[in-house]
């Protein structure tokens, strides 16, 4: 099943061919000034299998990628590292 949204395509087959480690740029512009520190939580959360991490501007729980990926679906909430996207 594909369908269409205004952010992403959602199919529960096929994620986007860029590493789960690196967001869209659409969803995490490499210009943000914490995307260093952004990319550090999001990597080190995946290698310890943890679901999210809390984002260092806002303190909000953040889903990684892989939790993402484990779900099979974009749930079309625009989510920052979206695999789907």
């Amino acid at each position: 099943m594909v369908r269409r949204t205004s952010s992403c395509i959602i199919n529960s087959m096929t994620a986007a061919s860029r590493p789960l480690t690196q967001p869209h740029e659409d969803r995490l512009s490499p210009e943000h000034p914490k995307y260093g520190e952004i990319i550090r939580r999001h990597t080190t959360a995946m290698e310890h299998g943890e679901a999210g991490y809390l984002d260092p501007t806002t303190g909000l729980f953040v889903i990684t990628a892989a939790t993402h990926q484990q779900r099979g679906t974009c749930c079309s909430n625009g989510c920052r590292h979206c695999p789907y996207v």
